[in-house]
């Protein structure tokens, strides 16, 4: 079959996105019947499957939704590209670069405390600088990422329409609007105001309507609303795979994060929705926090709601947590960290400010979270220096008995994207302000605490402040894209009185302009499509 190109409103070239090319983008879905992953979903096409045939029966259709999960976790036909030249999904940027979790670490944590890099790459130094302009690179490469998934989920419900009677299809229907509700959150929180398309936009070339984000936050709010009977209950599902607790754990971040995307505070239902995943009482805290993070993560793990799967055999890009992990090693970090990464060599890339060890304080010794090991007292004189500052080992391509991956190039470790510590958090933020029981808040935040230190000795009395909550976010989901947001919502992304070292591109740290808080649309999207795209404001 031949392959087929779906433009999206501008010069990116969006591969395999077309009612036929989206099987054909399938040539690497075996990724998702990877051993840490979902076997269900490992299905590979026949050449010369058409549209038509490849949705014939429940089994078949299950091919084009293998490419909805996997291109999370892949970023093109060809996998390795260093030695498959097939193609990235998304043309015009290096295809590593183009891949989810790379973009979103670069976007969520590399403008914060939590990291910076010492690389010199197009676009990359930016983010910590809060420099970047509309035509940055990586910014528009994840842009287009979460068009492309979009698309993906979108052709998807278009071509299941017919078959949505069918108990199965209908299960996997409800799945790709979650996934697509997720991407379009994704797309709210970081760009605001983006294109909308879904299963009636036409194929082809198209100029979709810019929607609004107080628009976009009720479109996902219903969307998760609307699929619920249709989802599996929680953890009835395959791992991997979304229940009704994933769509009920995006909901709680929904709605703790109303205020900024709609001006409504909606703490209450944050609440409300992390409570009932609690209350499902299918989910537990790891006994061990570094555990969540290792090669062998989807394992007997209790804690994570859903996860981006990655096997290093069968799922190798240079993104996701190969990336994640490389990056973090190398130079004189595995020295200095005494720590074995399970990888060869490392990136000389990643690694924290000194802003990360304040979080902990004076519980480095303590707190199990603090995977951190810092160069003398953590001081960057200098950026592009990669043996300056705190090296984080957080993630490692390493089982729980100290084994290495199974590669040592691609890592086997699986990223997560929801975890019950989300929710227990959620909720305990929402009693600090006010707006759930102060009890079970606290009870909920100790839980979190007596894992961190082993014991009840870091547990607090009573509810702390707001900033102590907003630090033990920070301890808790440190790399795990969450941290600009969470800045944002405390009001401390761009303000002078929460700096860290190289905020704003000065050593000491500085505020930053309020427009800073929404990314750019890039701009040959606005240039595509003018009639109806607007850029946000001062880009």
């Amino acid at each position: 079959m031949a392959d087929t190109t779906t433009t999206i409103h501008t010069d990116i070239a969006i591969v395999g996105a077309g009612p036929a090319g989206i099987f054909t983008a399938l040539g690497l879905i075996g990724a998702l019947g990877l051993s840490s992953c979902v076997k269900d979903l490992d299905r590979f096409p026949t050449n010369g499957d058409t549209n038509k045939t490849i949705y014939s029966s429940p089994e078949k259709t299950l091919q084009a939704f293998a490419k909805v999960y996997g291109a999370f976790g892949l970023t093109g036909n060809g996998g390795d590209d260093k030695k498959d030249h097939n193609g990235g999904d998304i043309a015009g940027i290096d295809e590593g670069t183009s891949d989810f979790v790379r973009g979103l670490f670069n976007l969520q944590e590399l403008p914060t405390e939590t990291a910076i890099c010492a690389w010199g790459d197009g676009g990359v130094p930016d983010f910590h600088a809060f420099s970047w302009s509309a035509s940055n690179p990586i910014l528009r490469g994840f842009y287009y990422r979460s068009i492309y998934q979009i698309k993906l989920a979108s052709e998807f419900l278009k071509n299941t329409e017919d078959q949505a009677s069918d108990a199965t299809v209908r299960t996997y229907r409800a799945e790709a609007r979650f996934l697509r509700a997720y991407q379009y959150w994704v797309l709210m929180d970081l760009f605001g105001n983006p294109p909308f398309i879904d299963e009636s936009t036409p194929t082809g070339k198209v100029y979709p309507r810019q929607i609004s984000r107080k628009e976009l936050f009720s479109y996902v709010e219903s969307e998760l609303k609307a699929i619920e009977s249709d989802l599996k209950a929680p953890k009835a599902n395959v791992y991997g795979r979304a229940d009704q607790a994933t769509a009920w754990a995006l909901l709680s971040r929904l709605y703790l994060n109303a205020e900024v995307y709609t001006g409504t505070e909606r703490y209450a239902d944050a609440a409300a929705y992390a409570e009932r995943v609690i209350a499902s009482g299918k989910y537990s805290l790891h006994t061990n926090y570094d555990r969540l993070f290792l090669a062998d993560n989807n394992l007997n793990n209790p804690e994570v709601l859903l996860s981006i799967n990655y096997d290093g055999q069968r799922s190798q890009n240079w993104g996701g947590m190969t990336f994640l992990i490389n990056s973090s090693t190398g130079g004189d970090a595995k020295k200095a960290t005494g720590v074995n990464m399970g990888v060869n060599g490392g990136w000389n890339g990643n690694r924290a400010t000194a802003g990360l060890l304040n979080l902990f304080g004076g519980n480095l010794a303590t707190d199990k979270r603090a995977l951190i090991k810092a160069v003398g007292s953590g001081e960057i004189n200098t950026v592009t220096d990669f043996n300056q500052g705190v090296y984080v080992y957080k993630f490692r391509n390493v089982t729980s008995a100290g084994a290495n991956g199974s590669n040592g190039d691609h890592a086997d470790t699986d990223f997560p994207l929801f975890r019950l510590a989300e929710l227990y958090l959620n909720f305990a933020e929402a009693a600090v302000r006010g707006k759930a029981d102060a009890t079970k808040g606290l009870t909920y935040l100790n839980l979190v605490r007596a894992r961190a230190y082993g014991s009840a000795v870091g547990n607090y009395s009573a509810l702390p402040a707001l900033t102590e909550i907003l630090a033990e976010r920070g301890r808790e989901f440190y790399w795990e894209g969450q941290r600009r947001t969470d800045l944002i919502r405390f009001g401390k992304f761009i303000s002078g009185d929460y700096v860290w070292p190289w905020k704003a591109g000065v050593k000491e740290g500085k505020a930053s302009d309020a427009y800073r808080q929404l990314y750019p649309i890039p701009a040959d999207d606005i240039q595509a499509n003018p009639e109806n795209l607007r850029q946000n404001p001062n880009y």
